[in-house]
């Protein structure tokens, strides 16, 4: 829960890097959410009402904690977009987020494991 409540901590700031488990544990956490969700809207037949209202909520910092991820690989948070080629770009983007981040200081600051070691 704590990876969850730090990322919406930080709602929107870009700087800086994210662990890979600070990643996939909001990811995680995200995804349980929506399951959820959609399990209650379709039982209520307001599909995708709480969906809908959910994801739009937590865009900013969803869209934050995969730029400082790609940061903290070392790769521009523009890379986010490589998402939107067809058939590869999703894979890639999901390679790159579960790429071990860099030891050492890159231009996006400190290495977080060094941070919470």
């Amino acid at each position: 829960m704590n990876y969850y409540t730090d990322v919406l901590k930080k709602y929107a700031d870009f700087s800086g890097r994210a662990r890979r488990q600070e990643y996939w544990m909001y990811t995680l956490f995200t995804v349980g959410i929506v399951i959820v969700l959609a399990i209650i809207d379709f039982s209520l037949d307001t599909y995708p009402l709480f969906v809908g209202l959910y994801v739009l909520a937590t865009f900013l910092p969803s869209l934050a904690v995969t730029v400082r991820r790609l940061h903290d690989i070392g790769k521009s948070g523009w890379w986010y977009f490589i998402g939107a080629v067809p058939f590869i770009g999703g894979i890639w983007l999901l390679v790159l987020t579960a790429t071990e981040g860099q030891a050492q200081p890159n231009e996006y600051g400190p290495s977080p494991k060094a941070v919470h070691a």
